[in-house]
């Protein structure tokens, strides 16, 4: 039996040239810009031409274009090796679909439609759920199954916060960089939200700190100095905290050793490649620090690929047909809009 997983990404301009209509993608999200769309088409096209010389300095810094599609080839290729070997029933092919750059969920579809799978599981590069990020491509994904008329039974992991694998595979990067080191702090920086997004029954924010204390108690080391904070702010609205900035600042200021962990990013690029190692650790040594330490991303580390693969097998195993995984109980009942409480 042939079965399709679809691994989600935002996905990332190629090219300086394509920095601002990936912006424009961005914003013209409904997700990210909650309005009417004769009023989010003009303004953004207007945010992402006012935004694009910012980015392309960003990306300039990495070589001109984003590594994301590379890197999220690696994984889809890794995970998909894992997967047929570790079963024979099933012939798995993973395919990609990035949200707001290519290949797109329309391009996908078509090439999905051609492998003709008997199932397809929706596996977003998201570990915890927001709406903006899993829940938007999973829309996307819906929608444009229901207009080429994809009626093969599908199935979603929405979410993987306190996955064993998961978090065994960020422990071991970890152990690894603070072995030998002493008076460090451990941050670890996940990409913020509007605090209203949270308010209005995001998980985001609770599932991040259900990873982070699953983390340091298999670190199991009471005596670890460590804090969640947020990254990438931008906007007027007011954002979780604490800003990954500001924790930076204090710290780096009494000395201690920063050691960075990127929890909410599974792939190298611009927040990690540029926020993190290069504009984070400017601003780090401007305050007094003198060791600043980033733990990579997991991209196509064995512990991390294993997860995606157990999420995948353990469902074809419990048949979650037509559901989401992991069950209700991964999210607390208050936060209404989470897709472990209802469908998406």
């Amino acid at each position: 039996m042939k079965v399709a997983v679809i691994l989600f990404n935002l996905g990332g301009p190629d090219k300086l040239d394509n920095v601002e209509p990936f912006l424009f993608n961005l914003f013209n999200d409904p997700a990210i810009l909650n309005l009417p769309s004769f009023i989010r088409y003009p303004l953004a096209k207007i945010i992402s031409k006012k935004r694009a010389p910012i980015a392309k300095k960003i990306y300039e810094e990495i070589g001109g274009s984003s590594p994301i599609l590379k890197l999220t080839k690696n994984q889809a290729n890794s995970l998909e090796k894992s997967l047929n070997n570790k079963q024979n029933k099933f012939d798995y092919k993973v395919f990609i679909a990035m949200r707001c750059w290519h290949p797109r969920a329309s391009e996908t579809i078509k090439i999905v439609k051609d492998f003709n799978p008997s199932e397809i599981i929706l596996l977003p590069l998201y570990p915890q759920y927001s709406a903006a990020t899993s829940g938007s491509s999973i829309l996307e994904w819906k929608e444009i199954a229901r207009k080429n008329n994809v009626k093969t039974n599908t199935s979603t992991i929405c979410c993987y916060p306190e996955d064993t694998k998961f978090i065994k595979a960020h422990t071991e990067l970890i152990k690894k960089k603070i072995n030998g080191i002493n008076n460090f702090k451990l941050i670890f920086s996940a990409h913020g939200l509007p605090e209203k997004n949270i308010k209005n029954g995001d998980p985001y924010q609770w599932q991040v700190e259900q990873g982070v204390k699953k983390i340091i108690e298999e670190i199991n080391d009471k005596s670890i100095d460590y804090i969640l904070s947020y990254q990438s702010r931008v906007g007027p609205l007011k954002w979780i905290g604490p800003s990954t900035e500001d924790v930076i600042v204090k710290n780096s200021k009494i000395g201690k050793h920063l050691v960075i962990v990127p929890i909410a990013f599974v792939s190298e690029h611009s927040e990690t490649l540029v926020e993190l190692d290069i504009e984070y650790e400017k601003l780090a040594k401007k305050n007094g620090c003198k060791n600043y330490t980033r733990v990579e991303a997991l991209g196509i580390n064995e512990y991390f690929i294993e997860s995606l693969s157990n999420l995948i097998l353990n469902k074809n195993e419990h048949k979650f047909k037509d559901n989401l995984y992991p069950p209700k109980n991964r999210c607390p009942s208050s936060f209404t809009k989470c897709p472990c409480q209802s469908n998406v």
